[in-house]
């Protein structure tokens, strides 16, 4: 059965140090010898071209095309279900990607002088932007009947050295203040991985290479995929050992991914 990959970005291409090393050379085999894969991202601040873009700064070659966001995934969404007005709580960069979708600026001001409640609310990475001003703000729409899209449920994600808090809080803190729930549109959802196999062929294996423990591994193996859990990135062996997680196979670097036969 051919193998296909599922590869995500940052903690397993790249981190912010930089490339991993070996990954680009590696990603040209698996090209080279004619093995699928696409790239999985739960990042909200870029858009697919840039990420393309940053991906060839690395030495990679991979088109926009071949990239799969949430925010991607959430156009498609808010289309097939009727969801036209959106309030986004992404960074002004992510913006670019919703095309087809109209966007209300975001503050209690409303929208050309009025207070216009959204379809929906889509959460994501705001980062230090992240206030409580901008939380009453979502959590008034969805009081006023706003659905909750989120992005990414992702606890923490390595920045500089450190576990940086992700968007998962923020989405937790609004179902636990509205009693609503979040349609997860990111990993680990269901319905983003299925979106990323349809990209195969039905006669494909796929396997997640990731190093996010819920939203990479478990996430996929929910799906009904395979999850592979790279030792770089966020990766931390204490964590992988309280989390009852159990990956598929645990590998040093994407860099074995491109070894395999």
């Amino acid at each position: 059965m051919p193998i296909a990959y599922l590869l995500d970005l940052e903690g397993t291409l790249y981190t912010d140090q930089g490339v991993i090393p070996g990954a680009p050379e590696a990603i040209a085999a698996l090209r080279g010898r004619g093995t699928r894969f696409r790239c999985v991202s739960n990042t909200t601040t870029r858009t697919r071209a840039a990420l393309a873009a940053r991906l060839a700064g690395y030495g990679y070659d991979i088109p926009a095309s071949d990239i799969l966001t949430p925010v991607s995934a959430a156009v498609a969404h808010c289309r097939t279900h009727g969801l036209n007005r959106v309030v986004a709580y992404v960074r002004e960069a992510a913006l670019e990607d919703l095309t087809g979708l109209e966007v209300l600026p975001r503050g209690e001001a409303g929208y050309h002088g009025q207070v216009v409640t959204p379809d929906a609310i889509l959460v994501g990475d705001l980062g230090d932007a992240w206030t409580f001003a901008v939380m009453q703000e979502a959590f008034t729409h969805v009081v006023a009947g706003a659905e909750i899209l989120a992005l990414s449920r992702d606890r923490y994600f390595s920045r500089e050295s450190r576990l940086t808090l992700d968007a998962g809080a923020f989405v937790a803190g609004l179902e636990y203040a509205t009693g609503r729930t979040a349609m997860v549109l990111g990993k680990p959802s269901a319905t983003f991985f299925q979106m990323a196999r349809a990209t195969f062929h039905d006669s494909d294996e796929v396997i997640m290479v990731g190093d996010d423990l819920w939203s990479d591994i478990q996430g996929a193996q929910r799906a009904g995929l395979r999850a592979w859990l790279v030792r770089t990135g966020k990766f931390q062996e204490h964590v992988l050992r309280d989390s009852g997680v159990t990956p598929d196979r645990i590998i040093d670097s994407v860099v074995e991914v491109g070894s395999e036969k």
